[in-house]
């Protein structure tokens, strides 16, 4: 095996006998191109309504509830789609969150939410884990949509007018803190998070930060 993979290194090193610089220098732009295009296309496949929904578990559960909220349907028409809550825009962000989101295919797998009773039991340490996600981006998604120089605050009532404007740029809390079950059931919020789901919110936040650390460098 050794020698094998010694033998494939100075072949990839040995200068091309019948190709020029030129044509290996555009094969490789031409090859580098179609692989950014495929990676970013299937990208932004795995960010469409469809492919969210193509498990029943996010089917018959979140995006059920999603169907009853006004990010949903609403008077002006415009409705969030599971990536625009789930998704940073920015690519680095972005790549971050598809990282830590790859573990989700081991729950698939396994099983973990495929029944109704199963996604209730995970239902609050899920909710904890996402709250804790917003709370350590400063709910970067919302704020793809949401800001607060272009709200008017006549139009929202007393509380949350007063609120939005105390908060403005201060960055004492985050709009998760204020949110929480906008778009989707809250879990039984009369039962106390379990130290696991402390434990799993802690790590979610160090997850988040670590990631977007590594792939600023």
């Amino acid at each position: 095996m050794w020698s094998f993979i010694k033998r494939l290194w100075a072949v990839m090193l040995r200068p091309s006998v019948h190709y020029s610089l030129g044509f290996l220098t555009l094969g490789g732009f031409i090859c580098g191109i179609i692989f950014w295009g495929g990676f970013n296309t299937a990208l932004e496949i795995t960010n469409t309504e469809k492919f969210c929904t193509g498990c029943h578990e996010m089917r018959d559960n979140v995006y059920a509830d999603l169907q009853t909220t006004v990010h949903f349907t609403n008077a002006s028409g415009v409705r969030a789609k599971c990536s625009d809550c789930h998704v940073p825009h920015d690519w680095t962000n972005k790549i971050a969150r598809k990282i830590a989101a790859s573990k989700e295919v081991w729950g698939k797998i396994f099983g973990t939410i495929n029944t109704r009773e199963k996604f209730e039991k995970h239902r609050l340490a899920m909710a904890e884990r996402e709250w804790a996600r917003f709370e350590a981006n400063d709910s970067l998604e919302c704020r793809n949509c949401h800001s607060f120089s272009a709200m008017d605050f006549s139009q929202q009532s007393p509380r949350a007018a007063d609120s939005h404007q105390r908060l403005l740029g201060t960055g004492e809390k985050t709009c998760i803190d204020c949110h929480k079950g906008i778009a989707h059931g809250l879990p039984n919020m009369g039962e106390r998070a379990s130290s696991v789901h402390g434990a799993q919110a802690s790590q979610a936040i160090v997850e988040v930060r670590a990631l977007k650390d590594y792939l600023k460098k």
